[in-house]
């Protein structure tokens, strides 16, 4: 029978050797991406998100801005084509000859004197808009000033522009006086074919300025189109008293005009 037996010194070291063998590797815990990415770095970031996000808005600000522009000049390019398809139809010059009973230059009880008088306008008539477009140049005899007019049937306004004053002046249409534009238009097809002479008389209508009207956008194309960059007020029918009348603290001036069987004068006096 045979004894085994191992040296001690050979046993330490094959203990040894294991536990050389046996160490084990500690790998560290993986940090966080933010933990990994230095302070800096983060700060840069965020601003170059904020920087894009500004300039992503202000992009689409301005997109909209010119997008905006861009329609609204194609629509004022488009109702400047169509005012001058208008300006292409039919004008009619006419003139007028009417009385005036001249009540400033006689006696109390004395009968009127009775003066004549006539003038001529251009008259340009749109049936389909229901607008219509006189003008009045500067008169022979009467005293008035020239002015540009349009009664907007559609937009019950009309518009007065004083060409001496270069003032606007707007006010609610009067239809009892202002005679609409198919009738006008077969009046002025009348006078023209000589089957009626306008020979009448004079009607007075007086106007008082009172506020001033800031935004003429509102008040339809046409008037727009008159009263674009000018002074432009709203004016207030009064009451008339016949007989001479004093105006030494009002400043007046006075449109005539042929919009009927007969004459209008308007008188239009600063508040």
């Amino acid at each position: 029978m045979v004894k085994l037996a191992f040296s001690s010194s050979l046993a330490q070291k094959d203990a040894k050797k294991e536990d050389e063998n046996s160490e084990v590797l500690i790998i560290p815990e993986s940090k966080e991406v933010d933990e990994v990415v230095p302070l800096g770095q983060r700060r840069a970031w965020c601003w170059c998100m904020c920087f894009g996000l500004a300039f992503m808005l202000a992009g689409i600000v301005l997109g909209g801005a010119y997008l905006y522009r861009y329609f609204v000049s194609q629509h004022l390019k488009a109702a400047a084509q169509h005012l001058t398809d208008f300006e292409e139809r039919g004008v009619y010059f006419c003139g007028i000859r009417y009385t005036e009973d001249d009540m400033s230059l006689t006696e109390p009880y004395a009968e009127p004197r009775v003066r004549y008088h006539s003038f001529k306008e251009r008259i340009q008539i749109l049936e389909e808009e229901e607008v219509e477009l006189i003008n009045v140049p500067v008169p022979e005899f009467a005293e008035s000033d020239p002015a540009d007019i349009v009664h907007d049937f559609h937009r019950k306004l009309t518009a007065y522009l004083d060409l001496s004053l270069n003032k606007c002046y707007v006010i609610p249409l009067n239809t009892s006086v202002v005679m609409p534009p198919r009738n006008f238009l077969e009046l002025l097809i009348n006078i023209k074919a000589g089957t009626y002479l306008p020979q009448s008389y004079l009607i007075h209508e007086q106007m008082v300025v009172t506020d001033r009207i800031e935004n003429v956008d509102q008040l339809g194309v046409f008037i727009r189109r008159l009263c674009q960059d000018k002074e432009t007020y709203k004016l207030q029918r009064r009451n008339i008293i016949r007989g001479k009348q004093k105006r030494e603290a009002e400043k007046c001036t006075k449109i005539i005009h042929f919009e009927n069987v007969y004459a209008v004068e308007t008188t239009i006096c600063d508040s």
